[in-house]
């Protein structure tokens, strides 16, 4: 019943792009309007769709439209039957000779049938990596189904970026670097000689460009990359600005009244650590019990700094760090804390000295970064429950009441503090090394 029931849905959905207000970008015959940039995989015209084959031994492949598009929805139908691939549609996409020599680059809906199952997921192809991964929205892994025809939509209205498989919402995000470009049908390069021939078929690609008229919110977190902006749907959500991006209002220093006269900066909506400023740790006014808070850092080369929560005390006297739990902020290859510790629990997104994060694939776009901005994302539940994620992946989760945290504690810097990090409630605090650390688009909202 399920299969027959799938079946109804995407052939109604065929019926409707058939049948919808915009502009075919395919005649269902040939590749009139389209041209092919990058590797050389197979692009065809098979029985009304545009099929394209990997062939070994060739970089990613594109077929692109001649025309560029500035705000559009677009709906299509994509299937593949031959072996899981990656493969995607890019959008506002661009290839000029600045940019490596002509690479395609830009926005892209991910279509990934692997186990991993991050199908419209939006990631920057050659450039800042993933924005949203299929971890952001756990639903939305099972819409993509192998095998069978899947209608994706997406709407790029101004900065704000979204997509749905078979109705169902995958990703939001709001995002305002590139505003126009072409569209992309994507053969991914493959690893091995047997994955050769693998398809990717599309068919119904219909883009409207006037009279647009966006879908209700979609209900889901909301990856917003404009430094220090609240969207409405954000706020909707719970979201407040932790730090109004201009002033130091809601922080204070950790050590004295007030701010600290110098060693931070506010300047470009960025809240900086400067090198060796000696401004100290600096904390938020306000206490917190079950949140969930995000923000965006930028590290230098060889820096080390932290973001504490649940922060009772500025100093312990027991280990002489912050009373609180710590994600760590860390230039993993060039800071040598990373290799100190038990197991990597000293290295980037860890829980300081107590649990390491995850190992990461540095072949998924969310691997460490320096100079550039990255994403974090602290989950703290009522249950006891905490969440360490990293530019879109959970990369540790642990339960700070269990008999395993204790454990970890208690062969941590911090086993001679009792009750360490059991604390109802505390402060946020941004932590002044020594090192050139900036932090941006700090929101928290509460959890009950």
């Amino acid at each position: 019943m399920r299969r027959v029931t799938m079946a109804l849905v995407l052939l109604a959905f065929g019926t409707v792009v058939a049948a919808g207000k915009g502009a075919p970008l395919f005649d269902g015959k040939t590749l009139t309007g389209w041209k092919q940039l990058g590797g050389a995989a197979d692009y065809k015209v098979i029985d009304g769709a545009i099929v394209g084959s990997s062939r070994p031994g060739v970089p990613n492949s594109f077929l692109v439209t001649e025309k560029d598009y500035g705000d559009f929805i677009l709906e299509f139908d994509v299937r593949q039957d031959v072996g899981p691939t990656n493969s995607g549609m890019q959008f506002r996409s661009l290839s000029t000779p600045e940019f490596e020599n002509g690479r395609v680059h830009g926005y892209q809906a991910d279509i990934d049938p692997s186990e991993r199952q991050w199908s419209g997921g939006i990631y920057e192809e050659a450039q800042r990596g993933w924005f949203y991964t299929g971890e952001m929205n756990p639903p939305g892994k099972a819409l993509y189904q192998f095998g069978r025809w899947n209608h994706y939509r997406i709407e790029a209205l101004g900065p704000r970026l979204r997509v749905w498989i078979n109705d169902g919402p995958a990703a939001d995000v709001i995002d305002d670097v590139t505003k126009r470009g072409f569209f992309g049908l994507q053969v991914h390069s493959i690893n091995t000689p047997d994955e050769a021939g693998r398809t990717v078929s599309w068919r119904n690609l219909v883009v409207e460009t006037t009279h647009l008229k966006r879908k209700p919110p979609m209900g889901i977190f909301i990856r917003n990359n404009l430094p220090n902006n609240l969207d409405p749907e954000e706020r909707a959500q719970g979201w407040r600005l932790l730090w109004d991006g201009k002033t130091s209002k809601g922080w204070r220093s950790a050590q004295a009244a007030g701010f600290p006269a110098a060693g931070w900066s506010m300047a470009n909506g960025e809240l900086a650590v400067q090198s060796k400023g000696g401004g100290g740790d600096i904390m938020s006014e306000e206490e917190f019990d079950a949140f969930e808070l995000q923000m965006e850092f930028k590290l230098s080369a060889g820096a080390n700094s932290g973001i504490f929560y649940l922060l009772t005390s500025p100093h312990d006297p027991a280990s002489g760090a912050p009373l609180g739990l710590e994600y760590q902020i860390l230039d993993d290859e060039r800071h040598p804390d990373a290799k100190l510790g038990i197991d990597g629990n000293r290295t980037l997104a860890s829980l300081y000295d107590i649990y390491p994060r995850a190992a990461l694939k540095t072949n998924v776009g969310v691997a460490p970064k320096i100079d550039v901005w990255q994403h974090a994302r602290i989950v703290v539940r009522a249950d006891g429950s905490v969440e360490h994620w990293l530019n879109g992946v959970k990369v540790l989760e642990f339960n700070r009441r269990s008999d395993d945290y204790r454990a970890h504690v208690a062969v941590s810097k911090f086993k001679s503090t009792p009750g360490f990090g059991t604390a109802a409630r505390g402060r946020i605090l941004l932590q002044d090394h020594g090192d050139a650390v900036a932090f941006r688009s700090i929101k928290i909202r509460p959890l009950t």
